[in-house]
């Protein structure tokens, strides 16, 4: 954003840095606790025996943390722990519905990232058809009912462009909450996006009401013409053109399991 204009709710900031920490994933010892192979104290043991591998290396530290996407193996055979994760970021265009499938034949995100995976890859959330930016697709269940739960908090950055201009009053309003007819809601972070338009406002919240952003602005008497989300949950559109995707990486993985 451009216009960086100091409307906030006493919360984060809405100029949130990527986290340039690498995920840490999970305890090597806790992966194969979780196997059901044994108890954690157990699995200690056999990690300083030299009886774990990782990646085809076998590891004998205490401590030693793993990814989702990495291989495990105890006394030569494949730790099952869970299936392969798999983690598919996509910058979603318009006119495509996050769903898996659609009985009115309309086009779904899952036209567009036929070939990431041989494994049933789910949304994690929605967008609606007319809005764009960042989903995430996987078919990790527990990572994707922990970022859906309130209490995570994810935080979402959304660029929206309305019919007039924004006044700084309804700018205000909107961080201190806004009435729609499921309860209040409000930004985390919300300002000009423009120095000379300010019908461009960047807005940051975690909620995760049903298409939250545009009701808020609608509530306050503004037609939505465009809106795209920019970040979600760390994760941010850098390199990835509209309508494309990719594979995350394991310290974007670890921005997720944070």
């Amino acid at each position: 954003m451009k216009n960086r204009i100091p409307i906030k709710n006493n919360k984060t900031k809405i100029f949130v840095k990527e986290n340039s920490d690498d995920g840490k994933g999970i305890r090597l010892n806790k992966f194969i606790s979780n196997a059901g192979i044994c108890a954690r104290r157990k699995a200690d043991d056999f990690i300083k025996a030299g009886k774990v591998e990782v990646d085809g290396k076998v590891v004998n530290e205490m401590g030693y943390r793993v990814m989702p996407t990495q291989e495990v193996k105890f006394e030569g055979k494949l730790v099952k722990s869970y299936q392969k994760k798999v983690y598919v970021l996509l910058n979603k265009p318009k006119n495509f519905i996050t769903t898996t499938s659609d009985e009115k034949d309309r086009k779904t995100v899952m036209d567009l990232v036929k070939g990431a995976s041989t494994e049933r890859l789910y949304p994690v959330g929605r967008l609606d058809r007319n809005t764009t930016g960042l989903i995430l697709l996987t078919n990790d269940g527990d990572l994707a009912q922990k970022l859906s739960h309130p209490s995570k908090e994810v935080k979402k950055l959304y660029m929206i462009k309305v019919d007039k201009a924004v006044t700084v009053a309804h700018l205000e309003q909107l961080a201190s909450g806004v009435k729609l007819d499921d309860g209040m809601a409000n930004a985390d972070e919300v300002a000009y996006a423009d120095n000379h338009d300010k019908s461009i406002i960047g807005i940051q919240i975690h909620s995760g009401k049903n298409r939250v952003v545009r009701r808020m602005f609608e509530a306050l008497g503004y037609s939505v013409d465009k809106l795209d989300r920019v970040m979600f949950a760390g994760l941010t559109k850098k390199d990835l053109p509209r309508g494309k995707w990719k594979h995350l990486n394991d310290r974007e993985i670890g921005l997720l399991m944070r």
